[in-house]
């Protein structure tokens, strides 16, 4: 990569962080006025159910990329609530002139936050401009913000430029100070006495998810062992969140079956799933040291769009992924 180019990208990850602390100030503002409100449904699209909280967020990011975003980056958005028309910045850019794709998650674990139970993530990726052929893997960069329950004082930012590691802080709200981390995924050989989770958040599929499982860790020799119970399970109902996890080191393997789970019942997929908006930080945690991949292993070919199921696994290190993934491989034959 030429220093040019790296320099455009370092001004888009600069842009993407600045967008995305303005939607956590805009969200944490506006819990203070209406939080009662938060939690109204206001809309239904393909891929998810819209709250009052997601509504808030959309606008202020297009009042931000109408009076901020780069002209010398012009860009397409992809955002749950844009499926008609394409949204360019500058406005009116015809997409076939944009150079770059931005695929946006507002909120993402609105149903966590809104509830003020936990917090849920800004997720943003960047990737060369190609069309419909632009896929997860083009993503040079990607930014991850927390938006904070109401009883936290500090909430997390981290990004990364494709090839440069990953940049973390810690910024004090009240305060406005911030303070620089570095992530430390997991380096355990093993999952005993640790965090490892499947999704299963919704009763659809929720059985035949936790059976395959449950077979997994039978297979491992952790299923009982000694008489205890040695895995660690915490259902976070955010992809972001799930990956943020992985990064941070407090979980060793995650992952997202739902779509396979879906397709074997009969289930629609399309409002239940993972999408390419919630899994669009992938980079940063690979940059990290992660691995994020298909269930069988290899890498994720998913559009950026806003409709396609993602189904996917996470390790912490490349030690938990081969350990897993042949066993894992057999029982998606056997049980899905």
């Amino acid at each position: 990569m030429t220093a040019s180019s790296r320099a455009l990208l370092e001004t888009a990850r600069r842009h993407l962080c600045a967008l995305q602390v303005h939607i956590r100030d805009t969200i944490i503002a506006a819990r203070r006025r209406q939080a009662r409100h938060f939690a109204r449904v206001a809309g239904v699209t393909a891929a998810d159910t819209i709250y009052h909280i997601d509504r808030l967020s959309e606008e202020a990011i297009l009042e931000w990329f109408d009076a901020h975003w780069p002209r010398a980056l012009p860009v397409e958005l992809v955002m749950e609530g844009l499926e008609g028309e394409p949204v360019t910045f500058p406005r009116g850019t015809p997409v076939a002139r944009t150079a770059w794709k931005c695929i946006l998650d507002p909120i993402d674990g609105t149903r966590g936050v809104m509830y003020d139970k936990r917090s849920a993530f800004i997720l943003a990726g960047l990737a060369p401009q190609r069309g419909a052929r632009t896929r997860l893997g083009d993503i040079a960069v990607a930014v991850m913000t927390e938006l904070p329950c109401s009883k936290q004082d500090r909430a997390d930012q981290l990004s990364a430029v494709r090839g440069g590691g990953v940049r973390a802080e810690t910024r004090d709200l009240g305060r406005g100070t911030r303070r620089r981390w570095t992530p430390r995924p997991s380096r355990a050989d093993g999952f005993e006495h640790g965090f490892a989770s499947w999704a299963r958040f919704f009763p659809e599929g929720k059985a035949l998810l936790a059976t395959l499982e449950e077979a997994l860790w039978r297979e491992l020799g952790l299923l009982g062992k000694n008489g205890g119970q040695l895995v660690f399970d915490d259902q976070y109902i955010s992809t972001g969140g799930q990956l943020f996890e992985l990064i941070a080191g407090h979980d060793r393997m995650l992952g997202d079956l739902r779509p396979l789970a879906y397709a074997k019942l009969g289930y629609s997929s399309a409002s239940l799933c993972c999408h390419p908006y919630d899994i669009c930080t992938a980079l940063i945690a690979q940059e990290a040291g992660c691995l994020i991949e298909a269930p069988a292993g290899g890498p994720l070919r998913v559009p950026l769009d806003t409709t396609t199921p993602v189904a996917w696994m996470g390790y912490a290190n490349p030690v938990l992924a081969r350990r897993v993934r042949p066993v894992l491989r057999r029982l998606l034959t056997e049980y899905l």
